[in-house]
């Protein structure tokens, strides 16, 4: 099996990181890309697990030394995906899981045209700004510009291979866990499939020489 790229995008709010942990507590398959981001961390955060948390002078320099396979200015700091990450993941053989926005997004998808970018919608408006505002973390003002920037990233939703309304957190996880079997089963994505189809094609045709009176 070649490892899927698997990219989750939501307004912030939508869920994806709640999905994402997730995933990767249920599957062995399943391993994440640490983004790096400028903004302090959250409580309960942890340096390594959610992010690698950078100073804007450290990003800079990663960036212009080409370490980043996407970065973008998201809520006043930024965010990137290194492609160090990316390849250690893929190196060791698993599907690696990146919780980006949709610049991002649209970037990795121009480095791996085969990536699946799964867009997670909030099931309203008025939920989205609910979840935002109890986190109790950020200003009225970051949360009014996390909304407006929400009404951009919900009309880029069409440019993703699906599309999950979040309103259930148990079947959001099954709905995106039903998308990596499926996507992994794909004929371009398995490995060894020409031989093991010409070794049954081969084992029919003995079958049928044996069932043949003639042969």
């Amino acid at each position: 099996m070649t490892p899927l790229v698997v990219v989750l995008s939501s307004p912030s709010g939508g869920g994806k990181s709640t999905i994402a942990r997730r995933l990767l507590a249920e599957r062995d398959d399943l391993d994440y890309s640490v983004s790096a981001t400028t903004r302090p961390p959250r409580a309960g955060e942890v340096e390594g697990r959610e992010y690698t948390f950078l100073s804007p002078e450290a990003f800079e320099a990663r960036a212009e030394a080409g370490e980043f396979l996407e970065h973008a200015r998201y809520g006043g700091h930024r965010y990137g995906t290194l492609e160090s990450e990316v390849r250690r993941v893929i190196q060791g053989g698993q599907h690696v899981l990146l919780d980006i926005e949709v610049v991002g997004a649209r970037l990795v998808r121009e480095r791996f045209r085969d990536a699946v970018l799964v867009f997670l919608l909030p099931p309203s408006g008025k939920l989205l700004a609910e979840r935002l505002r109890t986190r109790g973390t950020e200003s009225t003002e970051v949360i009014t510009a996390r909304l407006t920037r929400a009404q951009e990233e919900i009309a880029a939703a069409v440019e993703y291979d699906f599309v999950i309304v979040n309103d259930d957190l148990e079947e959001a996880v099954h709905a995106v866990q039903a998308i990596l079997e499926m996507e992994a089963r794909r004929t371009s994505r398995q490995r060894g499939l020409s031989a093991l189809l010409e070794r049954i094609s081969h084992e029919v045709a003995a079958e049928v020489r044996r069932g043949d009176p003639n042969g």
